[in-house]
């Protein structure tokens, strides 16, 4: 869970160094929204980063997965240590 707020963070200082926005609580929530693909659509981007929107909750869904991915394998890998004696 920490990569990706991790991720929200840096895209919300990315947009602030931008000049996208001018306050980090914007901008974080901005991040926050199309990471987690909510797409609330309050705070709008202007035309020239609106790109960025989609991006940023297409690469959310993809890190999601991925997250829990990596979870999935660690609790099977736990479960194959701890009942190794089943295994056979």
């Amino acid at each position: 869970m920490a990569p990706l707020i991790y991720y929200m963070f840096m895209s919300s200082m990315m947009l602030m160094i931008f000049g996208e926005f001018q306050e980090f609580g914007a901008a974080y929530y901005h991040s926050a929204v199309n990471y987690t693909t909510l797409g609330y659509g309050d705070v709008i981007m202007s035309p020239s980063w609106k790109l960025l929107g989609p991006l940023e909750a297409a690469d959310g869904s993809l890190m999601f997965g991925v997250s829990t991915a990596m979870i999935f394998t660690v609790i099977l890998r736990l479960i194959q240590t701890r009942f190794a004696d089943l295994r056979d």
